[in-house]
């Protein structure tokens, strides 16, 4: 059996999966995914798993990717037990006892054996989060950024954002991307007082990709380029040519979206 346990046989195995709704703070972790030499969120939930489960082996399939520092607030994971959870409220309540308590739990519930938490994903959406005066409660959260910036250049150039489908220029060096298309749905800013949310919608994002756009987006609120300057970089496709990726406290992972049925079926 493989770490996705992808079944291409039409029967049943004698495992159950099951779907885990979590939410985290990433400022700890080094990303979601386990790590050689960092302390990882899918590392605790395995641990926390095995021992709840007595399962000698526990692994999970996170629906994405986060870099170190990254915050989730919407994030699935799919897992297989050995033997049926039977009460499944009992479950969650023991698992977040057993967590940390910067990691949080939500929802479990038995899918398709099939169900993938990464590959059935249609959505995903991100904010990033700054504030423009300091502010101690919110700065595990947001990045500070005291300059001026013009916002309704930044929403004019995130604007030209949908006119494209290839992202190579916001993409990580080495990232190990098989296509550098995504599905742009949705991207803007929001301003309340001193504080500034983009927010971001794909079928699917590249590594870094977002802390990419916002940083190349802050340079055009800076007046460091201008908006037919970021319609050339998004064209020239070269990470090179646009800004620099702001800092991943700012960054948080807010929703994925799946076909109903594909994940709330039970198997009966």
């Amino acid at each position: 059996m493989n770490e996705n346990n992808d079944m291409s046989s039409v029967d049943k195995p004698l495992w159950k999966r099951y779907f885990l709704h979590i939410s985290y703070d990433g400022t700890n972790y080094h990303g979601w995914q386990r790590q050689l030499n960092g302390h990882s969120v899918q590392e605790e939930i395995e641990s926390a798993l095995r021992k709840l489960l007595r399962q000698e082996r526990v692994v999970s399939v996170g629906c994405g990717r986060t870099d170190s520092g990254v915050h989730a607030r919407d994030f699935y994971l799919h897992f297989n037990a050995e033997n049926p959870i039977i009460n499944k409220e009992e479950i969650l309540f023991k698992l977040n006892l057993m967590l940390p308590k910067d990691i949080g739990l939500f929802g479990l519930w038995q899918v398709d054996y099939l169900a993938h938490a990464r590959f059935d994903a249609i959505e995903r959406s991100y904010e990033y989060h700054i504030h423009q005066k300091r502010d101690p409660f919110i700065q595990r959260f947001s990045t500070f950024y005291p300059w001026p910036l013009a916002v309704e250049k930044m929403n004019e150039a995130a604007a030209h954002l949908m006119r494209y489908t290839d992202f190579a220029a916001f993409c990580k060096t080495g990232g190990g991307q098989k296509t550098t298309l995504c599905d742009l749905r949705k991207a803007y800013w929001e301003v309340d007082d001193h504080k500034l949310v983009f927010h971001i919608t794909a079928d699917r994002f590249l590594r870094n990709m977002v802390r990419a756009v916002v940083g190349t987006l802050l340079e055009v609120g800076r007046g460091k380029i201008t908006v037919e300057q970021f319609i050339a970089i998004i064209e020239g496709g070269k990470r090179t040519q646009a800004g620099e990726s702001v800092p991943a406290q700012g960054l948080h992972l807010t929703e994925i979206k799946y076909p109903e049925n594909k994940i709330r079926e039970l198997i009966e």
